[in-house]
């Protein structure tokens, strides 16, 4: 293999498949990428078995041709160089060689045929999506993933795809987010009435990192075992979580009768003053609702406390409930919205947050015994 490249031209595709190598492998050959020449493109490709990522770029490259290297040393090789730098590359036996100016780099190689394709199944069903609607659905509900839950099933996000919806959920037992999408899939896509796949951590984490980068159309396909997006210039690749997500539903409260709204950024920035002080290990802090009035309450182990009042428009029944302040935060950071609407039933029942005046994302914190 050999071609030539400006720095910036090799060090975009790199930089796009890098989360997909673990630094730790149990496979020498997933510490390298797998640079594939094909037809005047070269194809840049990294898993770890769980996840693949392959980025291409167009060069004057002859032949067909294919060579694992580090990736870690070659990304950080053209990321050393210089702005504007032109770089060699040919590979020769268990060698590549790299040139750019006055400077020269030898590196290891292992043959492309020890290295593993994650990509390969049968499709069940293919659509298009816009790409910011699925990472907006993303942002809105990763952030409540189980990590490294023995309910193996909480450890990612859950897409229920309809016809005319894609709803994502995620969970980690103490909490839940929900957001919704309105869709228009053909109904030859091959999805059924309603689809449910669970897409595990890493894989929505290096989603919405593809996501962000990416303009244009993204193509889903799935199988029975793994989902592919597709984006000009990207393609992901992900094995899907094998078991059955909880009857989120049964989460959702039924019958909060006591409502509040207010701006967002004020409570959470009350909320961010008062977690300054909360415990460390446990971040409880208190909600005292009364006629006009919420109070914000938290102490320490150092007997050091912190109140904050904030004017609000509630005329129910006074209510004094615990909540893990960090819990909160979240879904205030997530939300985009001027203002927030909360909703309780008592003391010991999970708390209800949405934007205000709308469903299409609904937060569920359970309340916890300070």
């Amino acid at each position: 293999m050999r071609f030539t490249a400006q720095r910036e031209e090799l060090l975009k595709p790199l930089q796009k498949v890098l989360g997909a190598v673990e630094r730790r492998q149990t496979l020498p050959v997933l510490a390298n990428v797998l640079l594939t020449a094909h037809a005047g493109r070269l194809s840049v490709t990294a898993t770890d078995l769980e996840v693949e990522l392959r980025a291409e770029l167009a060069l004057d490259i002859e032949g067909q041709s294919a060579i694992t290297v580090p990736a870690r040393k070659l990304h950080d090789i053209c990321r050393s160089l210089p702005d504007g730098a032109r770089i060699e590359f040919s590979a020769e036996g268990d060698r590549a060689q790299l040139r750019a100016g006055r400077s020269r780099f030898s590196l290891a190689t292992l043959p492309a045929d020890e290295f593993p394709e994650v990509g390969g199944f049968d499709i069940a069903a293919k659509f298009d999506l816009d790409p910011a609607v699925l990472a907006r659905s993303l942002n809105r509900t990763s952030f409540a993933m189980a990590q490294q839950d023995v309910r193996y099933y909480l450890n990612g996000v859950l897409f229920e795809l309809g016809a005319q919806r894609l709803r994502c959920v995620a969970t980690d037992g103490h909490r839940l987010a929900l957001s919704d999408a309105a869709l228009e899939i053909d109904p030859g896509a091959g999805l059924g009435e309603l689809t449910q796949v669970i897409i595990p951590r890493k894989g929505v984490q290096e989603l919405l990192r593809v996501l962000s980068d990416e303009q244009g159309p993204a193509s889903v396909e799935l199988g029975a075992n793994h989902v592919r997006v597709s984006l000009p210039g990207v393609c992901f690749n992900s094995k899907l979580i094998d078991g059955k997500f909880p009857d989120y539903d049964r989460v959702l409260p039924k019958g909060n009768d006591k409502l509040l709204q207010l701006p967002r950024e004020e409570f959470r920035a009350a909320l961010s003053r008062a977690a300054i002080l909360s415990n460390e290990k446990y971040k409880g802090i208190r909600l005292l609702l009364g006629d006009g009035e919420l109070r914000i309450q938290t102490h320490n182990p150092e007997q050091e406390e912190a109140q904050d009042e904030l004017t609000v428009d509630y005329a129910g029944e006074a209510l004094e409930i615990g909540f893990n302040v960090a819990y909160l935060l979240d879904v205030l950071n997530t939300l985009d919205t001027d203002e927030v609407s909360l909703s309780f039933r008592d003391a010991n029942s999970s708390c209800l947050i949405t934007p205000a005046g709308s469903e299409d994302a609904q937060y569920v914190v359970m309340p916890m015994r300070l």
